[in-house]
């Protein structure tokens, strides 16, 4: 373990044998913190927050601290961040509420750029990124591989489906299925983000099907119930269709139109 001499580690923190803790750096008495992370300096950890292996945190960011909710009252809730996470400069994370899980979630092999936040009680999947000043309010569900550009929002309550790309300075206000590229404020469905897919291993009949998929949904007028139909239809032999049907039939704010 190297901790600096003018960190600030206070008892009852719990830190795995080779954990880095840079200079001024702080960390809660309710912190666990697993193998091989790396604690920027001047970085706070706080809160009932449990860090799994390899993680980054640079300097300035604050994990874990209390929700930015007038409802919250000092409730003993969590952060659970798992594996290979980075979290740059300024980086904000807060701990969930009473009025969802208690629980904001981080999985594995995420990029939060500079100045990015994500409020409480969100669920974020593996693979995503967000660009400097991506901003997710309250109860924020993303997907894998979701990346959201620079400057980015999304309301609160709001899912964003996996492989989703949202564009720079996009408002998110309503859902965004797998696979859709939205743009704008608010955010509308622009295309089909297929050279994420093609990258992540979608094979071309693949990529075909989803932006059949899109077309159906977003360009053929048809009503929204009559697509799906259809959209259930072309599930039966396309899973990856099915997880726009499956993401559908979650949607609780309306999907993106």
């Amino acid at each position: 373990m190297s901790i600096d001499p003018r960190a600030v580690i206070e008892p009852g923190a719990k830190l795995a044998p080779d954990v880095v803790v840079g200079p001024y750096a702080i960390i809660g008495a309710h912190v666990e913190i697993g193998p091989g992370c790396r604690i920027g300096p001047h970085s706070v950890v706080t809160g009932w927050t449990r860090l799994g292996a390899n993680n980054q945190i640079f300097q300035f960011a604050s994990i874990g601290d209390a929700p930015q909710d007038k409802k919250y009252a000092g409730e003993p809730t969590r952060l659970e961040i798992g594996d290979r996470n980075v979290f740059r400069e300024y980086v904000t994370v807060n701990r969930g509420t009473t009025h969802d899980e208690g629980v904001t979630r981080i999985g594995h092999d995420n990029l939060f750029m500079a100045y990015t936040h994500v409020a409480h009680d969100c669920r974020i999947g593996n693979h995503v990124v967000m660009a400097n000043v991506a901003t997710l309010a309250g109860h924020v569900e993303i997907g894998d591989h979701v990346i959201m550009g620079g400057l980015s929002a999304v309301h609160q309550f709001c899912k964003i489906g996996a492989h989703a790309f949202i564009a720079n300075n996009t408002a998110v206000t309503r859902d965004v299925p797998p696979y859709v590229m939205a743009v704008g404020q608010p955010a509308e469905p622009h295309s089909v983000n297929a050279t994420g897919l093609s990258r992540r291993g979608f094979t071309p009949e693949q990529v075909r099907n989803v932006k059949s998929a899109f077309r159906t949904l977003y360009r053929s007028e048809l009503p929204l119930e009559t697509a799906l139909e259809r959209l259930r239809e072309s599930a039966a032999t396309q899973p990856e269709v099915a997880a726009m049907v499956d993401f559908i039939g979650r949607s609780t704010r309306s999907l993106v139109r």
